[in-house]
């Protein structure tokens, strides 16, 4: 794993089923509880991450470890969510700051910073050019972010921000806007300026998928490859459904004849001939500036 940080910390992270096809009706997590927590068994297994300090938490209310107790809800609320939702056992702890992994030399896979100084860190440090953000607005008002903040930074620095929002937990929003993520990203590495950054909140849905789905459209690989080069690298469960989904829907855009997604094998589209790979191509650049 390239990860470059400040301060080494620890995710919980245990082995689990990579695909979930199941959509789930709810997307949001704005709530302050949850009726059903996970047992604490889930958090067992520890599988390590490097950090990147963003800076420190409100001093009001803290709690005993020096996280304010705010953040702290936030953060519980978030991983209850996450298990729930995509079925993943791994956490996501935003006190420990900006945290990313190097997947590729073009491309960085990451959770969101936080702060105008990641950005500086992204730019001296990974030779960042291009930032591919997922997340919806109240993903980003969620965690208290001043977005403005780091779009300007991003601006000062020569780094172009771009934004394709995609729910979060919710695999059926992430199928349909796959295509458009991975034609920004697909141009970002055509432009040969510098690594993409590609975040959403945690770095452990949105961004591993979008990161696999570009590997497998435009970097020669079948689904599982990519799929394994992510996360042998960044210990995440991304929904192979959404990819596949999404692979399906482009492949088979103009087909009149074409056989619902849902009565197809669980493997279907996890590889596809040279040709329909050239059309997927071409039907994702042509999606640029859209």
């Amino acid at each position: 794993m390239s990860v470059i940080g400040i301060k080494s910390c620890i995710f919980s992270a245990t082995r689990y089923s990579h695909e979930n096809d199941k959509p789930s009706s709810l997307n949001s997590i704005g709530k302050s509880s949850f009726e059903q927590r996970f047992p604490r068994n889930l958090r067992s297994k520890v599988a390590p991450i490097s950090c990147k300090i963003s800076g420190s938490e409100a001093r009001e209310n803290q709690g005993t470890n020096g996280v304010s107790l705010s953040s702290k809800n936030k953060m519980e609320d978030y991983n209850t969510a996450m298990k729930r939702l995509m079925r993943s056992p791994y956490e996501y702890h935003h006190d420990l700051g900006m945290n990313y992994t190097l997947i590729r030399d073009e491309l960085i896979v990451g959770s969101q910073p936080q702060k105008p100084e990641d950005i500086d860190h992204l730019k001296k440090e990974e030779n960042v050019a291009y930032i591919l953000n997922l997340q919806q607005d109240k993903d980003i008002e969620y965690w208290g972010i001043d977005l403005d903040s780091i779009v300007s930074r991003c601006k000062d620095l020569g780094i172009r921000h771009m934004r394709r929002p995609a729910k979060d937990f919710d695999p059926l929003s992430l199928r349909s806007q796959l295509p458009k993520a991975v034609s920004s990203l697909e141009w970002a590495v055509s432009e040969g300026k510098g690594r993409v950054y590609v975040h959403c909140t945690a770095g452990l849905g949105r961004a591993p998928a979008v990161s696999i789905a570009y590997m497998y459209w435009f970097c020669d690989m079948n689904l599982n490859t990519a799929y394994d080069a992510l996360v042998s690298k960044r210990k995440c469960g991304p929904n192979k459904g959404a990819i596949r989904g999404a692979t399906y829907d482009l492949a088979k855009k103009n087909d009149e004849w074409k056989e619902p997604f849902e009565n197809l094998p669980e493997n279907a589209f996890e590889d596809v001939a040279d040709w329909e790979r050239k059309l997927i191509q071409e039907r994702v650049r042509a999606i640029r500036g859209t």
